[in-house]
């Protein structure tokens, strides 16, 4: 009498367990939306130079979008208007252009670029002599596709080709330190960093993979939420830790929090998502390449709160339905 067996303690883990992944689920399906299209944006460059791929969203909320066969990053308000168009072009050859992949900022505020077609990276310092600007090439080789920059200011970079993710810094001169790769890879797409240190990266037809900041691997997500991507795509990882990825081939964009099973964000109305960004404002930008626009979903039902001012939301008005 009174006496409880091992095994009735591991069936009572077993279901607190269960209970706590039930209300896990719960309470993600209440903080999440689902299919809530805020606005479309068409592609700036218009539709002759091909689709849109490559989209960064900036800690203001400015976004920075690439197109296929465009030698041009454009940088837009939160609302869609044109604040800047940046020719992609070496300095003193008005012929020779690169066609950027993917984009990202620099913790310098600095423009970069993945160039696949040259095996490029490039630089936009915009603090130079000429009027205008110029962009810099920092590194030659390999076949970059996705671009980021992670919690600690290094530059990201996704080799296809080579199957491996590049880390490395840049000093005042804009000559590269500290590189570092993780190899093995099956043609890495997108790349995307950790707030908390370490990057996630697409492969193309297979998986989304996640590494911590020593650059050894965590975890696979189709293995550790058993989730069978499609083609995975674009990814990205919001302020709360939650992984971001759109499946190109499924036509679908899935958030793995750190708790909980997947959530499906959005589930129709794209044709061939491509890169993925989201903002702290609560808002994730799909880059449409099938309809050649950028799409504004709503995807927190309430935007996080300012640590400064917790009874004030930090929501971005300008995107409020």
């Amino acid at each position: 009498m009174g006496m409880v067996t091992q095994h009735q303690v591991h069936q009572l883990a077993d279901k607190a367990k269960s209970l706590c992944g039930d209300l896990d689920n719960i309470k993600n399906l209440l903080h999440y939306c689902q299919d809530d299209l805020v606005r479309r944006i068409p592609n700036p460059t218009g539709s002759c130079y091909g689709e849109v791929n490559g989209i960064h969203c900036s800690l203001d909320g400015s976004i920075y979008v690439t197109a296929e066969s465009a030698p041009w990053v454009h940088v837009l308000s939160s609302t869609g208007q044109l604040l800047q168009s940046l020719p992609c072009r070496q300095t003193g050859k008005e012929s020779d252009t690169f066609l950027p992949e993917d984009v990202t900022v620099t913790r310098t505020g600095m423009v970069a670029v993945a160039d696949m077609m040259n095996g490029a990276i490039w630089v936009f310092n915009p603090h130079t002599s000429l009027s205008k600007g110029e962009w810099i090439k920092i590194r030659k080789g390999g076949s970059p596709r996705g671009i980021a920059v992670d919690s600690m200011g290094k530059i990201l970079a996704a080799d296809y080709a080579q199957g491996q993710v590049h880390s490395f810094a840049l000093d005042h001169a804009f000559k590269t330190l500290n590189i570092h790769s993780v190899p093995n890879l099956q043609g890495p797409r997108y790349v995307s960093p950790v707030p908390k240190g370490g990057f996630v990266v697409s492969e193309e037809c297979g998986d989304v993979k996640v590494f911590t900041s020593s650059r050894k691997l965590f975890c696979s997500l189709s293995s550790k939420y058993g989730h069978r991507f499609g083609n995975p795509a674009g990814v990205c990882v919001d302020v709360e830790g939650s992984i971001l990825v759109a499946d190109e081939q499924r036509r679908t964009v899935h958030l793995f929090p750190e708790h909980g099973a997947p959530v499906c964000l959005v589930s129709s109305g794209l044709r061939r998502p491509v890169g993925v960004a989201c903002s702290s404002f609560g808002h994730l930008f799909v880059a449409d390449a099938g309809e050649n626009c950028v799409k504004v979903f709503k995807y927190r039902v309430r935007p996080p709160y300012s640590p400064a001012n917790p009874g004030a939301p930090c929501g971005d008005p300008s995107l409020t339905p």
